[in-house]
């Protein structure tokens, strides 16, 4: 075999992506040696793999859609071996792949996985950050190892251990006439315009919190990004409600957010870790499933107020 395992992962990035340019973004590797690497490979297998659109990408050839996916179940069989390695040594290593809820990520997976790697440098993990549907559904057909997310309609087949609990609150500008009280119920909210996070299962949760009071909210807009959702609450588009409790209080614009308590009762959201159930779990998974339980607690959460140290809790 005169081609590289490495030539091969270059080739999937290539292919995945559509772009040389991407693809070296997404590894971290230059457009010259991944331009090599399909070249020596289009020679070596004596077909080509892609067609070159100039300044517009690449698409893939029959032949090379073919050999992508062989390509990838190569690779999977190779990082095998690590498991298999692991299992017979007792050693932590190998490649996991961990997916993460869109609006836990940016605070939570930067300092669980650095400190992860750096206690296991055999190991390497592959994030990615979606929203819930898309985690389930990675779980289900095996393309993520764990995730961690909420305990948001859970189905059968899936294992969730919790971790902490966030009760919702009210986030609002420091300008609005809430801004200054300790809590505040969803009826105080009714004229008030939401800006709603518009993502598959938090948007239904968030709905659920009225309906279950007979409320109706006023949505003024919505985007399934937290950021622009966070900044146009800065800006005095209206309030939003949320789960996640930020260290920092300003948006992106450098504006500042309040956090309101939201009084009553209402159901939280659990982060936790989900597996498929019934699954023989590798020492690696065993692992992290480990770093994750120390943590991620009611007392401390990688980039986040923790629930059993914030001072500003609404009554019930």
């Amino acid at each position: 075999m005169r081609f590289t395992l490495r030539q091969l992962e270059y080739f999937i990035a290539a292919g995945d992506t559509g772009a040389i340019t991407l693809a070296s973004e997404r590894i971290n590797i230059s457009q010259p040696s991944i331009s090599t690497a399909i070249s020596h490979l289009e020679r070596e297998l004596g077909v080509q793999l892609f067609v070159r659109h100039h300044a517009q990408g690449l698409s893939l050839t029959p032949a090379g859609r073919t050999l992508l996916a062989e390509a990838k179940r190569l690779i999977e069989q190779a990082e095998g071996l690590y498991a298999v390695a692991s299992e017979a040594t007792d050693q932590i290593r190998g490649k996991l792949s961990v997916g993460c809820m869109v609006t836990l990520a940016p605070m939570i997976m930067p300092e669980l996985v650095h400190r992860f790697t750096s206690a296991f440098p055999s190991t390497q993990v592959r994030q990615q950050e979606v929203h819930q549907e898309r985690l389930l559904d990675g779980l289900a057909r095996a393309k993520i190892d764990v995730a961690v997310t909420y305990d948001l309609e859970i189905p059968d087949g899936i294992e969730f251990i919790p971790l902490a609990t966030l009760p919702p609150h009210v986030v609002v500008s420091e300008a609005h006439r809430f801004a200054r009280l300790p809590a505040i119920g969803l009826l105080d909210l009714i004229e008030e315009p939401l800006v709603m996070l518009d993502l598959p299962i938090s948007r239904e949760y968030f709905l659920a919190l009225f309906a279950k009071e007979g409320l109706q909210p006023r949505i003024h807009s919505r985007s399934k990004h937290q950021d622009v959702v966070r900044t146009m609450v800065a800006n005095g588009y209206g309030y939003t409600l949320a789960n996640v409790r930020p260290r920092s209080d300003l948006a992106l614009d450098g504006r500042r957010v309040v956090r309101v308590g939201l009084s009553g009762d209402h159901r939280p959201m659990v982060i936790g870790i989900a597996t498929l159930a019934n699954n023989k779990k590798s020492q690696l998974l065993k692992a992290f499933e480990k770093h994750c339980r120390a943590f991620i607690s009611e007392t401390y959460i990688p980039g986040m107020v923790a629930p059993g140290t914030d001072r500003r809790k609404a009554p019930s």
